[in-house]
């Protein structure tokens, strides 16, 4: 006689336990999102009581103007990362897509119609990422590291040293106005169009659960009818179009197209997306703790500038504060699975009156 031990539900039932055991609210707050919110609403309130000016409406339209561009290149950004990849060419498209705009409309061309042609030219960039990184198989860490540096030295070989700044008042007048009665940019407008955008897609459709389907396994999502390769590629295609539509806000705010624009700026994104609590490993993430993550990067920034704090020690704030949200999201979980242990019944070897013993035995 063989005795052989069933397979029970325990650790099923556990995993369930731990994830519904406590109130929704607490399930809610105790996250890495909210955590960054709070933050985000501590550093307004002591900046306001604290920093002269930093209140004043004209620094609200600054702060927002300054990280639009951020803002609308991280709406992707996040969506790609919870895939599980990165896109590090976003700056250099974002400088591609201005020289563009700028050789173009220098050229004689409509700006309406170089407009266009960069945004053209920035579907044609993500495509050629998602290219390689969906048919080819390379990683999209070598290929988006190789495609920045080739689209950084296509958009200073076109202009060099030159720059373009003769622009239609009638658009950049746009870019820098604001909503009628209100301290906010117009930018802002398309933006939380964007937003909502992904946020449906994200959260309420099924291109949105394949999105985190892949980030969590990619053999089970595609074994699961997820088109692993056509979301991907997708996803660095509206990388590549919002990177140069953010371009050419960007060219239009500083009234200058230059081969050398927004260097550095997907270090920005990828800082922010990642302090909004994405996971690098993908699987994870929610768009407005990316939103909060950018608009506290930039309400610190422009708070530290008005109290007349240099970059260099600006950027030491910024890294410790990402470095402290990737330590406070290992140890979130363990708050959050805190709870009074019940006391368990004691064990015996004699089955209960009425129930079934789980095991069951088979003869040689």
């Amino acid at each position: 006689m063989t005795a052989l031990t069933t397979p029970t539900s325990s650790a099923a039932t556990q995993r369930t336990i731990e994830n519904y055991s406590q109130p929704a609210w607490r399930r809610m707050l105790f996250t890495r999102e909210m955590a960054i919110v709070a933050l985000l609403v501590v550093v307004c309130v002591v900046s306001m009581a604290a920093v002269k000016g930093f209140s004043q409406p004209i620094t609200i339209t600054y702060l927002l103007m300054d990280v639009a561009a951020v803002l609308i290149i991280a709406l992707p950004m996040t969506l790609i990362m919870i895939t599980g990849e990165i896109d590090l060419s976003v700056g250099s498209m974002v400088g591609l897509s201005s020289v563009t705009t700028g050789a173009l409309y220098q050229a004689g061309l409509p700006f309406e119609v170089a407009a266009l042609a960069a945004i053209v030219v920035g579907v044609l960039g993500g495509a050629f990422n998602g290219f390689l990184v969906t048919k080819v198989g390379l990683p999209s860490l070598a290929v988006t590291i190789g495609t920045l540096a080739l689209f950084r030295g296509i958009a200073v070989g076109v202009l060099g040293t030159a720059a373009v700044t003769s622009f239609p008042e009638f658009w950049t007048d746009i870019a820098k106005a604001k909503i009628v009665g209100t301290p906010l940019p117009a930018i802002m407008i398309p933006f939380l169009i964007l937003l909502a955008i992904f946020i449906i897609v994200l959260h309420y459709t099924p291109f949105g659960r394949g999105v985190y389907a892949i980030g969590l396994s990619k053999e089970a999502a595609h074994f699961s009818g997820v088109p692993v390769g056509r979301t991907k590629f997708i996803l660095f295609v509206l990388s590549g179009a919002l990177a140069a539509l953010a371009g050419i806000y960007f060219t239009l705010r500083y009234g200058s197209a230059r081969g050398d624009n927004a260097t550095g700026l997907e270090l920005q994104v990828i800082a922010a997306v990642v302090l909004g609590g994405v996971s690098v490993f993908g699987g994870r993430g929610k768009l407005f703790g990316v939103v909060a993550a950018v608009l506290l990067i930039g309400v610190l920034a422009s708070a530290l500038r008005l109290a007349n704090v240099t970059s260099d020690v600006i950027n030491i704030i910024t890294g410790v504060l990402l470095i402290a949200s990737v330590v406070g999201a290992s140890l979130l979980p363990r708050i959050r699975r805190k709870r009074p242990r019940v006391a368990e019944p004691a064990k015996t070897d004699r089955p209960l009156v009425g129930t079934t013993s789980t095991k069951t035995t088979t003869s040689n």
